[in-house]
């Protein structure tokens, strides 16, 4: 019966596939590189779209630009010209150009430096090193409204997303777009490399149990860039009454959907290597559970443990840091597994959650409410707690994910 139920929901998705995405969304290169770009570093194809425009930008510590410059050293025999590579924040960058006037930076959750933990309200700043004001995507409103976008002629968008349904930031997006559209702002993204790749798995989420970390009826993993993502939200008529955003997307150079990826910083407090990024979308159901996940620990996202499954020889003790001021069973002996040298995952691990249920002594206070949100339906636990094998589990989605695959497909950049 449980399965019967499984593949019903999974196909309740709407997708349109007939949707033409307009030839000048995505803007042509201007620049020569044989290196890898961002949309960040692809300046030249953006640069001109901002030029003597008020600017606003959506970024945090992931809003990078490398760039190539021209360093002058008077020598013995004259002046002498070296090319060298630097990088920096782009809000650095941006307001030392000269016929760019940067006025506002928007916060997403963890704020604009990152640092702030997982659920933890941000507050309206100022930013010290440029003097800018800092507003809060992420206080008493996630939808920037019409007086925080005053003045604005054009807003930029460079976040480093992690190709997870549940990781805020395209929720974040969902709302930014909203808000151009009603308010008549262009955007630009700043295109990044999706760091798990075109990997697409998991559970349809279902519209009624819909919320900021789960917004639209995709699977938990993508396998999007976060602006073809945005290309996903206006051609499925997404924000509010269908609504259209003008977008532009500055694509990657030099990138294609296999290439591995390493960011040059963490994304988020909790996500600071590669192994936690892999990790995330398979470990973060634990999140719903009695079980941590290394909140609390340096080893975030690459362990899972609760003082309630057997001492196997491996555990930790969660303790308040940087990104996790309260975290679940802090102060308590976690036993668990160690995930920090597993193999890279290429889809949606059930296994841990599995086992970690098979093991909890007490089945009935393993799940929380919040699994739901997670899971993006009722279903998913109803099956574990059934006992149903993974790979039947897996069998539940097949539907859901070949529809999906096929609307993702008009939508894709690389």
């Amino acid at each position: 019966m449980v399965f019967i139920l499984a593949v019903f929901t999974s196909c309740k998705t709407k997708a349109k596939v007939n949707y033409s995405v307009p030839s000048e969304t995505t803007v042509k290169t201007k620049m020569k590189s044989e290196r890898f770009l961002t949309g960040a570093d692809n300046v030249l194809s953006y640069f001109d779209l901002i030029e003597n425009k008020k600017v606003g930008i959506v970024t945090n510590q992931t809003g990078l630009i490398t760039y190539d410059s021209i360093v002058k050293q008077t020598k013995k025999l004259g002046i002498r010209e070296s090319k060298i590579t630097k990088t920096e924040h782009i809000v650095d960058y941006l307001v030392k150009q000269k016929d760019v006037e940067l006025v506002k930076i928007y916060a997403p959750e963890h704020g604009f430096r990152g640092t702030a933990a997982n659920g933890e309200l941000i507050t309206d700043g100022k930013d010290t090193k440029t003097g800018l004001p800092i507003l809060s995507l992420y206080g008493n409103s996630k939808k920037p409204s019409k007086e925080q976008l005053e003045g604005i002629d054009v807003l930029l968008f460079d976040l480093q997303d992690v190709g997870a349904r549940f990781y805020t930031y395209i929720s974040h997006l969902h709302y930014i777009m909203e808000a151009c559209a009603e308010q008549g702002i262009p955007l630009i993204i700043l295109d990044r490399p999706n760091p798990n790749g075109g990997i697409i798995d998991g559970p349809i989420l279902e519209p009624e149990h819909s919320s900021f970390i789960g917004m639209h009826t995709i699977p938990v993993l993508h396998g999007m860039t976060i602006g073809e993502y945005a290309l996903m939200i206006n051609g499925q008529g997404w924000l509010a009454n269908g609504i259209q955003c003008e977008v532009k997307i500055i694509p990657c150079e030099n990138y294609n959907r296999e290439m591995p990826y390493s960011l040059p910083v963490k994304p988020s407090p909790n996500l600071p290597n590669d192994q936690s990024i892999n990790l995330y979308a398979s470990l973060c159901f634990f999140e719903g559970t009695n079980v941590s996940i290394g909140r609390g620990t340096d080893m975030q996202f690459q362990v899972y443990g609760s003082p309630y499954l057997p001492n196997t020889g491996f555990s930790f003790k969660p303790e308040p840091n940087v990104g996790s001021t309260n975290p679940p069973n802090k102060g308590l002996n976690c036993y668990g597994e160690d995930l920090r040298n597993v193999e890279k995952v290429t889809r949606l691990e059930l296994k841990w959650l599995i086992r970690a249920y098979q093991e909890t002594l007490d089945k009935s206070k393993f799940f929380t409410p919040f699994f739901t949100k997670l899971a993006g339906n009722k279903t998913l636990q109803f099956q574990i707690q059934a006992g149903m094998p993974e790979e039947q589990i897996r069998e539940s989605w097949i539907l859901g994910l070949e529809e999906f695959r096929i609307m993702r497909q008009q939508y894709l950049i690389y």
